[in-house]
């Protein structure tokens, strides 16, 4: 798939772009195809892969936002789903937080070339990260497993916030493992050119 075919499938998910923002996407990739020839930031070295890999699968999110306005990327590696969501909604006040230094030098330049002004990038574990920050949403993309993710991330969320785990098939065992204070939805996704399952788990607390 190509770029110009970009907007009208991620138009199939919801997502409306116009051309600074695909001029900014293709930005990203070109940063994406750079720093890979020097750090691992990602097993996908075909643009034409990454635009439903790395774009399209980022913005099945996007319906889910809503309300939200400050996000948080746990485990952003190459700044996935973080940087696009940030393109796609300049609105959204996005923290990328990924504990590998190196990966968090790329996430700092795609910032500063990209002019993310409303992107922040933090090098640190989220169980080690300390902050009085609080985000009312909260996103992993195969970071690890949900109870890993709700334990490691919990403490950042806002009341009344929300945490989505991005997944493939549905993490039935993980589900069942969470406490029961947890509510939980499945939502299936579909992929423009990508034929994989997709599922997002939304967990919210049980308000008492």
């Amino acid at each position: 798939m190509m770029l110009s075919a970009l907007a009208r499938h991620a138009a199939t998910i919801g997502v409306l772009l116009d051309d600074a923002a695909v001029e900014r996407l293709e930005r990203y990739l070109s940063l994406l195809e750079k720093w890979n020839a020097v750090i691992n930031l990602t097993a996908i070295r075909d643009r034409e892969r990454m635009i439903p890999l790395h774009l399209l699968d980022s913005f099945t999110v996007v319906p889910c936002l809503g309300r939200h306005h400050r996000l948080l990327d746990v485990g952003s590696g190459a700044g996935i789903p973080g940087i696009p969501l940030a393109i796609v909604c300049p609105h959204l006040e996005v923290t990328l937080l990924e504990p590998n230094q190196k990966k968090a030098a790329f996430l700092r330049q795609a910032r500063l070339e990209l002019e993310l002004d409303r992107v922040h990038v933090v090098a640190e574990r989220v169980e080690r990260w300390e902050t009085v920050e609080r985000f009312d949403i909260i996103i992993s993309r195969a970071f690890s497993d949900l109870p890993d993710f709700l334990m490691g991330a919990r403490s950042l969320l806002e009341e009344g916030g929300e945490m989505i785990a991005m997944k493939g098939g549905v993490p039935f065992e993980e589900i069942q493992r969470l406490p029961e204070e947890i509510n939980t939805r499945v939502l299936p996704v579909s992929v423009p050119e990508l034929e994989a399952e997709r599922h997002l788990v939304l967990m919210e607390m049980v308000r008492k």
